[in-house]
């Protein structure tokens, strides 16, 4: 029977030893049906944005996971009031939103790279941001001058100082014209959120159009902003003097229902990913399908399962459209059940594949080339920064001790260990905490044999 502690708990929210950990007797299929609500991408921008309006916003289908925590406590460190209507649905109020000072901000923000997004919202609020050193899951380099630089653009003064960043805009901030160096998610937002209230007009080149992003921008245009989305990545934004609050349902969590697809796919199980979408997972449910993966679409759901034999495939991860990053970690795990030789490309993160080691420990025949491979079959363009696993199967995986890096990774860990003979020892799974809400409680649902310990 399975011990479970709360998994609301604190959890730092970038990394450090949470203190908890599974152990995990594995060998067994998962299935059942889990939950998804709204992306983690998605409802923690969107509750930056209410920073921006005159009136109370309304946000449903929160998640209940760390990342969200610790936007609401640095929304009240500045004086937001932040109220629970019901399960999942929270009311904020920034009518009485002040300065907060970087001791505040540090201690609350843990090692999130949130606060670079209250830049914009707080600079046209009180003239002046601050913000801590930033941090975020280890998968390697995710600088902030794409940010900076766009802030500067619209006319932030930035001044860098040991304990962080401080930013101002005496003249206020106006319009700009952006081209971003790489389709950034987190660029594409901080020009957003500054650019809806700047004066004149924004024009945003190679802008990231994932799904979490074009739901943000439908929580813009709902507080009133005025913002057209061009073709090849071009993004326009009217400033408007004023904004007024929002009342939105969050895009579902893409990337959590990939993870539970890929678990079924690893375990050989059966899993109903409830409020998973289609039309948001069509590059990967093309690649799920190509690996030998089967599911059925339902009107309140996806359910996934293995059609057969699981078939070796090569992956590029790439921004939107392409296949995500976040995905390429869980499906690597059910990759080394395939017959025969994969190939996953990583090409937006350059240390994202240092998770496959513990996977090689557990019996897993991956080499990772960190410079990444070149190959007749690419369509994604080479970037310096690439890598590249080749995995090798079926090999069976048995029970290791292993301690969680990140978050995509320590999912893929316990699914790991849940695929495999014997007991496994999962360590510092707070981590986890960050972007799967319930996340012992559906382990549980689907069967899962395990305990929790700190």
């Amino acid at each position: 029977m399975n011990t479970l502690l709360s998994d609301s708990a604190s959890t730092p929210a970038g990394g450090g030893n949470t203190g908890q950990t599974l152990r995990i007797r594995g060998g067994r299929p998962l299935r059942g049906r889990v939950e998804v609500k709204g992306a983690k991408n998605l409802a923690t921008k969107a509750m930056v944005a209410a920073l921006l309006g005159e009136t109370a916003s309304i946000l449903r289908d929160v998640p209940d996971i760390s990342d969200v925590h610790v936007v609401r406590s640095l929304l009240e460190v500045h004086g937001v009031h932040v109220e629970d209507l019901e399960d999942g649905v929270l009311r904020l109020d920034p009518s009485g939103a002040v300065s907060a000072h970087m001791e505040e901000i540090d201690a609350h923000a843990g090692a999130s790279r949130i606060p670079i997004l209250f830049c914009g919202p707080l600079l046209h609020l009180l003239g002046q941001a601050f913000i801590p050193d930033l941090g975020g899951c280890r998968i390697g380099d995710r600088p902030i001058d794409f940010h900076l630089d766009a802030l500067r653009s619209f006319g932030a003064i930035v001044d860098k100082l040991p304990s962080g960043i401080r930013l101002s805009a005496p003249g206020g901030l106006h319009g700009a014209n952006i081209e971003l160096p790489y389709p950034s998610v987190g660029a594409t937002e901080q020009v957003l959120l500054t650019a809806v209230r700047a004066k004149g007009t924004t024009e945003l080149r190679n802008a990231a159009i994932e799904p979490e992003i074009m739901d943000l921008i439908a929580v813009l245009q709902k507080m009133g902003a005025i913002i057209s989305y061009e073709p090849n990545r071009v993004i326009f934004i009217e400033g408007v003097e004023s904004l007024r609050g929002y009342d939105h349902r969050a895009i579902f969590d893409r990337n959590e229902a990939a993870s539970w697809a890929a678990a079924a796919l690893a375990t050989d199980g059966d899993i109903f990913v409830g409020g998973a979408k289609q039309q948001e997972m069509l590059t990967f449910l093309n690649v799920f399908r190509k690996v030998g993966g089967d599911f059925d679409i339902a009107e309140d759901g996806i359910r996934f399962r293995r059609g057969g034999p699981l078939k070796p495939v090569m992956v590029e991860t790439d921004v939107h459209p392409g296949f995500m990053t976040d995905w390429q970690q869980p499906l690597i795990v059910a990759l080394t059940q395939a017959e025969g030789e994969s190939v996953v490309h990583e090409t937006v993160y350059e240390n994202r594949l240092g998770f496959t080691r513990a996977l090689v420990q557990m019996g897993a025949d991956i080499v990772v080339h960190p410079d990444g491979i070149a190959s007749s079959e690419r369509r994604v363009p080479r970037r310096a920064l690439e890598q590249a696993a080749v995995i090798n199967g079926p090999t069976p995986l048995h029970g290791a001790d292993v301690v969680v890096p990140d978050l995509r990774g320590g999912y893929s860990y316990v699914i790991a260990a849940l695929a495999a003979e014997g007991e496994s020892t999962v360590r510092n799974i707070g981590i986890i905490r960050r972007g799967y809400e319930k996340f012992l409680e559906k382990l549980t649902d689907l069967g899962a044999d395990f305990d929790v310990t700190e």
